[in-house]
């Protein structure tokens, strides 16, 4: 841990003494700053007030990596630190312990949820603290959201508030009407509810409170929309899921045959998979009732999933690192095994080892995946049609791939939708690739004759046109609807693009117009 001596030299903390590396010339007698210290006449150890390291740690809030660093440099901060919640707790210890304790989903847990929890992720507060901030990261956990859904889009404040606009044949606005709504409106019933999280299908919708309940309005079933397994009656006002009741949730992810919910420890349930080849349970296929996700995944903790068109990817923590599982149809490649079988449970993609990325965020399109690694890396695999893999043809992989065209580049986040694909740098810029169609890559193509701006890209194009910095891209992930896709800059600003044939865009289109090729700011206050 660098830290800097009385004149402002940069020095080292060691296990005997901070050795200055470079100290200009001084007037006066230095004093000497030692972690223990030896009675010494002048001596400031630092043991004397570990309250104030304690403190120091916890408000700078630092990386669980940096905690475990400073306990295996320094003994200082390994030994027991004799406070209070457990005296045999490190410093290091301590303060993981206390940086949790600040994250919304962490402080309503009981003292024996909570150490489950540290089991669970193996028996460290500091891995506690880097599965709760990789949750929040590649969710964006109690922060401003955008989802575009098939054909109905919302919108989530940094405070909790929720925004729809759209289709609402089904009720999925939740404004109580199935009338559609061109403009951004605020879902009323749930004010006083902060809402941290949403997910939208084929007319349904799905949102999670920071307290961990479900609401969900629609369609009343979570079967397959576009082949009538809808149930008897649409729920068109935000009802609390009564099965979930007992589960606290933090994630939910649609497919188009089923659902999944991920719950605050970690563990994955999921519900109406619509035929005979359930997603790791075994139940008749009528069964609506959340079922946990069995095999491989039950025993480790995940802090993402995300869900395509019949199947479910789930990034799971462990010890040693970040893996990633998939479950489900294998058609394309899409479960990334090297083949093209169906997996009724969980099952490791081991393709990662081998290119020694340590994934961080996971994207499941409707027929091809996506992952960003740690260093910035980003992989793409299952059917490449239109180039929606980025690697210059239209080839299917049955492996995670490199994006060797973004090599150059450091992503930090990954959109997939239906054969189309957008990825965001570091520096905030947008690349997109695959399928033009309803100009949802936001490049301002030249239409033809016709007046079609249909221009697949087979490789990585930076969206120029959008001008501030970018931190969540989200797109339409269905076969049965054009596609349309937000960008959420930095600023809390939000801009769309692609179809609007149903109001889905939130910004007014030109008549006859039913797209838009050019980014468009959405007026919808997310800060």
């Amino acid at each position: 841990m660098d830290t800097t001596t009385a004149s402002g030299a940069s020095s080292v903390i060691t296990e005997q003494a901070i050795v200055p590396l470079a100290s200009p010339p001084v007037a006066h007698q230095r004093q000497q700053r030692h972690c223990f210290g030896d009675s010494i006449p002048g001596e400031f150890p630092l043991s004397a007030n570990p309250s104030i390291v304690l403190h120091f740690l916890t408000a700078c809030n630092l990386d669980p990596q940096d905690l475990a660093k400073l306990e295996v440099t320094c003994s200082f901060f390994r030994q027991p630190a004799h406070f209070d919640p457990d005296h045999e707790l490190s410093l290091a210890e301590l303060a993981a312990l206390d940086m949790c304790q600040k994250r919304a989903i962490f402080k309503p847990m009981t003292i024996e949820q909570q150490q489950c929890l540290k089991q669970r992720c193996g028996g460290s507060w500091k891995l506690v603290l880097r599965y709760l901030l990789v949750g929040e990261s590649c969710t964006r956990r109690e922060k401003s959201q955008a989802i575009a859904g098939p054909g109905h889009s919302l919108a989530v404040t940094s405070k909790g508030a929720v925004y729809s606009f759209g289709s609402n044949s089904s009720g999925q606005l939740g404004h109580g009407t199935t009338h559609e709504e061109p403009r951004p409106s605020l879902i009323r019933s749930l004010l006083g509810v902060r809402i941290i999280h949403a997910a939208a299908g084929a007319g349904r919708t799905m949102l999670i409170s920071d307290a961990g309940r479900v609401y969900a309005f629609g369609k009343d079933s979570f079967g397959e929309a576009e082949f009538g397994a809808e149930g008897n009656k649409l729920v068109t006002t935000p009802q609390a899921v009564e099965s979930l009741k007992d589960i606290f949730v933090v994630q939910a992810a649609i497919g188009n045959f089923f659902t999944a919910v991920l719950s605050r420890e970690g563990r994955i349930y999921t519900f109406s998979w619509g035929d005979e080849s359930k997603l790791g349970h075994q139940t008749e296929p009528n069964d609506l009732e959340p079922r946990p996700l069995l095999g491989a995944l039950e025993n480790l903790p995940v802090v993402q999933i995300a869900a395509g068109y019949c199947y479910l990817l789930a990034l799971a923590c462990q010890p040693n690192g970040m893996s990633v599982y998939s479950v489900g149809c294998g058609l394309g490649g899409k479960l990334g095994h090297g083949t093209r079988t169906d997996e009724k449970e969980p099952k490791l993609i081991e393709r990662f080892v081998e290119l020694n990325l340590q994934p961080v965020v996971v994207a499941a399109g409707a027929w091809h995946a996506a992952v960003v690694g740690k260093d910035g890396r980003v992989c793409t695999w299952g059917w490449g049609r239109y180039g929606c893999l980025g690697h210059g043809n239209e080839d299917c992989e049955s492996v995670p791939k490199v994006v060797e065209a973004l090599s150059n580049v450091k992503a930090i986040h990954v959109a997939t939708g239906d054969y189309t694909t957008f990825v965001v740098s570091d520096a905030g810029d947008v690349y997109s690739f695959g399928c033009g169609e309803s100009s949802s890559l936001g490049h301002d193509t030249a239409a033809d004759e016709q007046g079609n701006r249909q221009t697949n890209v087979l490789s990585p194009e930076v969206v120029t046109s959008l001008k501030e910095r970018v931190v969540q891209i989200s797109l339409t992930n269905s076969i049965y609807w054009n596609a349309h896709t937000f960008a959420l800059t930095d600023s809390d600003k939000l801009y769309a693009f692609g179809a609007g044939d149903k109001g889905q865009l939130g910004v007014k289109l030109a008549d006859n117009q039913t797209e838009r090729a050019i980014p468009d700011r959405v007026d919808v206050d997310l800060s």
